[in-house]
């Protein structure tokens, strides 16, 4: 399965409100596993629901199924507190071609049944 590398600047798309209805399993460079929901999630990446956060900028993999399932390498970036855990953003590094159409098609699926959405901020 061919990847292609995700094109950040100047990219725009839209972010879906998961709530955390979307469990997700981050895969270390080291083998550990650590679960978490999803919180938020576009094409570029998304925001994380986790008991305790991660060193921002380490490489993970990112599992989790919408109708299909998606395993990606991605980035972590920098932590938010929250009433429970913490929110920590990611952003897919690859993502193969079938599984970022198929992403695609289930946000769209997502925002026609009514979730909440917004527009994505350029990237720096």
């Amino acid at each position: 399965m061919p990847s292609i590398p995700i094109p950040h600047k100047g990219q725009r798309g839209f972010r879906v409100r998961l709530g955390g209805s979307i469990l997700t399993l981050v895969v270390l460079e080291n083998g550990r596993e650590i679960r978490g929901r999803l919180s938020q999630l576009s094409v570029n990446g998304g925001l994380l629901s986790l008991e305790k956060p991660l060193d921002e900028g380490i490489r993970v993999t990112v599992v989790f199924h919408m109708g299909f399932s998606v395993r990606c390498r991605a980035q972590m970036m920098f932590p938010m507190w929250a009433t429970q855990g913490c929110l920590q953003p990611f952003r897919f590094l690859e993502l193969s071609e079938a599984s970022r159409t198929g992403l695609k098609m289930e946000l769209e699926t997502l925002v026609r049944a009514g979730a909440s959405q917004e527009l994505e901020e350029e990237s720096e």
